[in-house]
């Protein structure tokens, strides 16, 4: 084919032309209001009479507040009110849990927990005056010695599986300790990972104003019924008498996931003051006032015959937490299972230390837990002179190890096949430093992505006319992902209409509940939703097309018809009859069908519908059911290193997924193309750095908390490998938002050591850590 007859899909890369089970590249449903201002953020919210808030924190990470000297700020013109602990009346305090990111409760009593905890709301008329007001509220404090993490005195390590109940046991098959005596070759080996914070371009907000009793909360959110539930439980207030709205986010991926204290702060300021507020998180309050990823350390132990199967397979991490609170990342559900290892034994550890409790951050167990896992594979590979592709070939299974649950489906080495011909692996050079351009060194590595599938319980209305317009409403979320458009896409294919005619409303808890935005279940659970409800309205249409006596479709079976282009044909007879939507509705005798369904994936409790519009999600998926349900990808990348500054730099990066159907591949390659930076951001570039004496965060802001700009990133290609998967849920999607950036700081480590021999097993890799090498 020649370049004049290539379409526009297959000239733009950010628009792959879609393979088997894959739907059409169509440009997002927001794109437009994005690119020019349209879409309204919570804090855009225009409303009159606005008063602003701005937070106050605390200097120190343990002990008291014993005093708060109010009157300089009190004397700055335009300030209204300063809420503390002594005026804060009406604040009750949250559990862990539950949509909630933290038991802490500011201004409920004196107790510091940690750095840069609230300690008072400063409201006045304009965003400068409560500014200034609250870098003039003085605190004093009754201060104690923090325990900033790992190694300091002081700290409680717990075990997860007896202070969590999400964590019931630690996976285990098979007796590890023979198993290591009896291996050829064995490993062991241990890595860490560092506090990341999230940086989300839309700064944490909340907008609240109240209508006589009932309270509307305008914030980025990824779960406006839990943040519901949540506020009206911190208000002592009935939930109907709150609404959450949050149509767009700007970042988000686990940050935005459960409410912080925040929220019924600035209700309860608003509530005080008869005005609307607005409070916006400054960037430094993000660090402390939000959630973010926990640092881990991890300790591996391998044992393989010389043949590459391996024959016992441990892991055991730690977690830093905080003290009040036992947030588990738990990544060895994921590690236990993901190759056929012989036996197989893990631990997991919480660190209590006087810090924030951490939260979700883009795939919150796979991407620490692997990226120890994977480069443990690549460490194991090199002990038994074997390629690491063919490392992973051997140990592939369809079916796990700890139980034998087989998977429902498992592309992992069609994924590695494709990644390995486009990225040219048969050409690498196995001997360490074998491969230099000038003064650049250059290594090559890859390494494996999964990711489970979630689905949860949701709940749809699809309203479709006469005039072949119809209209989507759910309380999904979108966050970033693309999920307007792929849901715009289901109700347009199974109604039978353009997806421009379709109109898709999100994020408002006037509408119909859906799951948190988290844990890459969106596209799959309400996809799987709108789809049995766009069926009700199918077979109403096909019931009153068959059942019509001077019909075209008269005494035809309706399990037989179909819809499209606007109007019922004879399902698979492109030369059958066919009847225009208007004709089946005027025998209907109605202008319009509405479907409220709900849809529950096999397996969550029954009663998993009425917690969702109490504000719980059940998610479902990955290890937890009869099957196994996951997600897979290869990631192989290049990296070169300057053998006299030892500059790094990732000149090429090759990601290939196998998620099921692939709903729209334009969102679909965006996702995976940022999860792959991040995977970069996470490996080179992500760490918080703590004053380790004060317990406190020291780059607090994105000129010292390191991300990847354009010019770091250089040749990053998507492929995506087609993959039927009917098990996992009616629309037969795999989530794969959170898939992208796991794997990928382990094949760049893999990198590292094929450039250099020197082996990095800390992230994030520094020029520090190659100066020897």
């Amino acid at each position: 084919m020649s370049p004049d007859q290539k379409t526009a899909s297959d000239r733009n890369a950010a628009a792959p032309e879609p393979k088997r089970n894959m739907g059409r590249p169509v440009p997002r449903y927001d794109a437009r209001l994005k690119v020019t201002g349209e879409a309204r953020y919570p804090a855009d919210e225009p409303l009159n009479n606005v008063a602003h808030g701005v937070l106050v924190t605390s200097d120190i990470a343990r002990g008291r507040l014993t005093r708060l000297d109010l009157s300089e700020a009190q004397a700055i013109p335009g300030v209204i009110e300063i809420l503390t602990h002594e005026n804060a009346d009406g604040l009750h305090r949250l559990e862990f849990g539950n949509g909630t990111a933290t038991s802490i409760s500011p201004l409920t009593d004196t107790r510091i927990w940690h750095d840069g905890q609230i300690v008072a709301l400063v409201l006045a008329d304009s965003f400068e005056a409560a500014r200034e007001a609250a870098y003039r509220v003085k605190a004093e404090y009754e201060a104690e010695k923090p325990s900033a993490g790992f190694g300091a005195p002081g700290t409680e390590t717990v075990l997860a599986k007896d202070a969590v109940k999400s964590h019931k046991e630690d996976p285990a098959a098979g007796d590890l300790e023979a198993a290591l005596r009896s291996s050829p070759v064995t490993i062991d080996v241990e890595y860490s990972t560092p506090t990341q914070h999230h940086n989300p371009i839309e700064l944490f907000s909340t907008t609240c104003f109240w209508t006589g009793d009932r309270l509307t909360v305008y914030e980025p959110s990824q779960f406006v019924y839990g943040f519901r539930e949540n506020v009206a439980k911190q208000l002592g207030i009935d939930p109907e008498k709150v609404r959450v709205v949050s149509r767009f986010i700007g970042g988000a991926f686990g940050s935005k996931g459960p409410m912080t204290p925040r929220t019924g702060i600035v209700a309860l300021a608003s509530r005080r003051i008869g005005r609307p507020v607005r409070c916006v998180v400054s960037r430094a309050q993000c660090f402390t006032t939000a959630t973010y990823r926990a640092e881990t350390r991890h300790h591996i132990r391998m044992g393989a015959t010389p043949d590459g199967k391996i024959t016992g397979f441990g892991h055991e991490g730690w977690e830093i937490t905080s003290r009040p609170d036992s947030y588990v990342v738990a990544g060895t559900d994921t590690t236990a299972r993901l190759y056929g290892y012989g036996a197989v034994w893990t631990r997991v550890n919480m660190v209590k230390a006087d810090r924030n409790t951490p939260g979700y951050m883009r795939s919150p167990p796979e991407t620490p837990y692997v990226f120890a896992l994977e480069s443990a594979m690549d460490e194991l590979a090199v002990a038994l002179k074997m390629d690491p592709v063919e490392l992973r070939r051997i140990n592939d299974t369809m079916t796990e190890p700890i139980g034998g649950k087989p998977y429902t489906s498992r592309s992992l080495m069609e994924c590695y096949d494709a990644a390995a011909e486009a990225f040219g692996w048969s050409k690498r050079d196995p001997a360490v430093g074998a491969m230099r351009d000038g003064d650049w060194l250059i290594g090559w590595g890859c390494a494996t992505a999964v990711y489970p599938t979630n689905m949860g319980a949701g709940a749809a209305r699809v309203r479709l006319t006469a005039d072949g317009t119809a209209r989507v409403q759910t309380a999904a979320h979108e966050i970033g992902t693309g999920a307007y458009t792929v849901i715009g896409q289901m109700a347009a294919e199974r109604l039978g209409v353009p997806v421009e005619a379709v109109v898709v409303e999100l994020g408002d808890t006037e509408l119909p509940p859906a799951p948190v935005a988290g844990g890459s279940n969106t596209t799959a659970t309400v996809c799987s939703t709108v789809l049995t409800a766009c069926d009700a309205i199918r077979g109403k249409l096909f019931h009153a097309a068959a059942s019509a006596k001077d019909g075209p479709f008269a005494g035809r079976d309706p399990a037989t018809l179909d819809l499209r282009d606007g109007g019922v044909t004879a399902g698979g007879d492109a030369g059958g009859p066919t009847e225009k939507l208007a004709d089946v509705f005027g025998r209907m005798g109605t202008g319009a069908i509405e479907e409220y369904a709900e849809w529950m994936p096999e397996g969550v409790p029954p009663d998993s519908l009425r917690k969702l519009y109490n504000g719980s999600s059940t998610l479902k998926g990955g290890s937890k059911g009869d099957k196994m349900m996951y997600a897979f990808g290869a990631e192989f990348v290049e990296v070169r290193i300057n053998a006299r500054t030892r500059e790094i730099r990732v000149p090429r990066i090759v990601g290939t997924f196998a998620a099921g159907r692939i709903m729209n591949t334009r969102t679909a390659r965006s996702q995976l193309m940022g999860g792959m930076i991040w995977g970069i951001s996470s490996a080179l570039h992500e760490k918080t750095e703590i004053d380790r004496r004060a317990a406190r965060y020291v780059n607090k802001n994105i000129s010292e908390y390191l991300v990847p700009v354009n010019a770091d990133i250089e040749q990053l290609e998507v492929i995506l490998v087609p993959e039927e998967d009917k098990a996992v849920n009616p629309a037969g999607v795999k989530g794969l938002g959170e898939l992208g950036n796991v794997g990928t700081a382990a094949a760049i480590a893999a990198a590292v050591y094929h450039a250099t021999g020197k082996r990095i097993r800390d992230l994030p890799i520094r020029i520090d850590d190659l100066i020897s090498a």
